[in-house]
């Protein structure tokens, strides 16, 4: 399995899951700072992005050598 390839499916998986906790909280009741499910989802959004780019740097670290 390629190097990079767990970091980048995981974190495709948790980004999927903050925004999915930030729409719907936004549908529902607008942006609130006070709510926690707003602070969870924004923080999974940027745990995931972060995975997502630190696995594809990576994966094409990894194919250029």
């Amino acid at each position: 399995m390629r190097e990079g390839l767990i970091p980048v499916i995981l974190g495709t998986a948790v980004t999927a899951t903050g925004v999915a906790l930030r729409a719907k909280d936004m549908k529902k009741r607008g942006m609130t700072k006070r709510d926690t499910s707003v602070a969870l989802g924004a923080g999974l959004v940027g745990l995931g992005l972060a995975h997502i780019i630190l696995g594809g740097i990576d994966l094409f670290q990894n194919d250029a050598d």
